[in-house]
């Protein structure tokens, strides 16, 4: 299986700066910034709570926030975490630049064992919203890249786990040879994916996790609502 069969098409030409794109991967979706220049330099506003709370139903809870630095040709991934609760990320490049791949391996899904590959760097300003269930990795493509992910759940050895990111069967291209890549000694040692697949979430498992988290969102909203009107009484 070639990696032009997973790959799944994407462009992020043309994009509406201020916007959220949604990505082949369903639930997955690209944010792109409104970016204010002058000559002291730039700014943007890199997440709003109340804007991906609209997006996805529930608050983005961030619960931890990571930062990495990696150099040229290190390839991170492909992490992700046993569903429920999951850990979903949003991830955005702040300097140099990376290629960053989502992977869709939550069974049933219409896009199981697909992949989608976006460029992330500190000239687009753009951030990967990644999904419950989906794993995630990325390459290095510049002398040094920093990346930062908001995650909503906090580092739990137990439930988070590796997929080795040249397994044969997902055919990723990371733009890089695998002899040429610098992995961890975790990640080089990642098991296949035919080998985690009791670990993995299912599509409609997913899905009943989220509806879940909406509803729970919609029931303190509705909460709160009551609370006021007793105390306007």
């Amino acid at each position: 299986m070639t990696s032009s069969e997973n790959a799944l098409d994407f462009s992020a030409a043309d994009i509406e700066p201020g916007s959220i794109t949604p990505l082949p991967i369903k639930e997955a979706w690209l944010y792109t910034p409104r970016v204010f220049g002058d000559d002291r330099g730039s700014f943007h506003e890199w997440f709003r709570t109340e804007q991906f709370t609209e997006h996805l139903g529930y608050p983005f809870d961030v619960a931890q926030a990571n930062l990495s630095r990696s150099q040229e040709n290190v390839v991170r991934g492909i992490h992700l975490a046993e569903v429920p609760p999951g850990q979903a990320k949003f991830v955005t490049c702040v300097a140099g630049s990376v290629r960053d791949v989502l992977v869709d391996v939550r069974k049933g899904s219409p896009t199981y064992g697909k992949h989608v590959v976006i460029e992330l760097n500190a000239e687009n300003n753009a951030g990967v919203f990644v999904p419950l269930g989906v794993g995630h990795g990325f390459t290095a493509t510049s002398d040094e890249a920093t990346v930062s992910y908001l995650v909503t759940e906090a580092y739990n050895p137990e439930r988070e786990f590796e997929i080795n990111p040249f397994d044969a069967t997902l055919a990723i291209d990371w733009g890089i040879a695998q002899d040429q890549a610098v992995l961890s000694e975790k990640d080089a040692a990642a098991p296949e994916l035919s080998a985690v697949t009791d670990r993995l979430a299912t599509w409609n498992d997913v899905r009943g996790w989220e509806k879940e988290l909406r509803d729970a969102w919609q029931e303190a909203l509705h909460a709160a609502d009551e609370r006021e009107e007793a105390a306007d009484e």
